[in-house]
């Protein structure tokens, strides 16, 4: 294997048979050492989260591929903490795009003056964001990503449903269980000419709440697979 990108929470390694392996690190996004799914830098390292995290994936990995959603996810070995992914390119340098079901974190950082914290966002509210540390991942509109050649207009239209239809299936297996998803976060790429989620869909990515209290990665990840 060679490794091709080391990242906050996984390190990229490419396979002989030209697929990707995810090497899962048990590092976090947050601050001050507390855990926050909107922060861009790792801010804490809790032991044993990068196979939860991994084992999250999974769970909804294949409950998409039941509901007909097409990602690259091909396989696991929970016991190395590794995925098996279809290759995919990145959109420019990166992108990662939030689906918000309800107003909180830097939504409300941002627009606490036009709405109240842990409001609805009927329907779900789509936003994109360049993976950039150094500028905080700035947001950036559908008009720009097209503007500056970073994806069509055609491949936004489908990266955002397919976002809103994921967060749906997401949401629901979660209710099931008492929860309620707030927002979560995705990456996208394209393999051939067709848009797919990359990545992961794993408890640090997400925003959950039960019985209105915020629940911690490892508790989350507890819940979703009933343990």
């Amino acid at each position: 294997m060679k490794k091709i990108y080391e990242g906050k929470t996984k390190d990229v390694f490419s396979l002989e048979n030209g697929n990707v392996l995810l090497k899962f690190k048990d590092d976090c996004t947050g601050k001050d050492g507390v855990f926050d799914p909107g922060e861009n830098s790792v801010g804490l390292t809790i032991e044993g989260i990068g196979k939860a995290n991994l084992e999250t994936s999974i769970h909804f990995f294949e409950i998409l591929k039941k509901s007909g959603v097409k990602t690259h996810y091909i396989s696991a070995n929970l016991k190395d903490a590794t995925m098996e992914v279809l290759p995919a390119k990145v959109f420019g340098k990166g992108l990662e795009v939030i689906c918000r079901l309800k107003a909180t974190g830097s939504f409300i950082r941002r627009y606490g003056a036009y709405i109240e914290d842990s409001a609805e966002l009927p329907g779900g509210y789509v936003e994109t964001t360049l993976k950039d540390d150094a500028k905080g991942d700035p947001l950036i509109t559908p008009d720009a990503l097209a503007a500056l050649g970073i994806m069509s207009e055609e491949m936004y239209v489908s990266m955002k449903q397919q976002t809103l239809d994921i967060t749906r299936i997401v949401a629901d297996d979660l209710k099931k269980k008492g929860l309620d998803l707030y927002d979560i976060k995705f990456e996208f790429g394209y393999h051939g000419n067709e848009v797919i989620l990359i990545n992961e869909i794993a408890s640090g990515n997400m925003r959950v709440y039960k019985d209105g209290k915020i629940v911690g990665p490892m508790e989350l990840t507890a819940f979703i697979l009933g343990k």
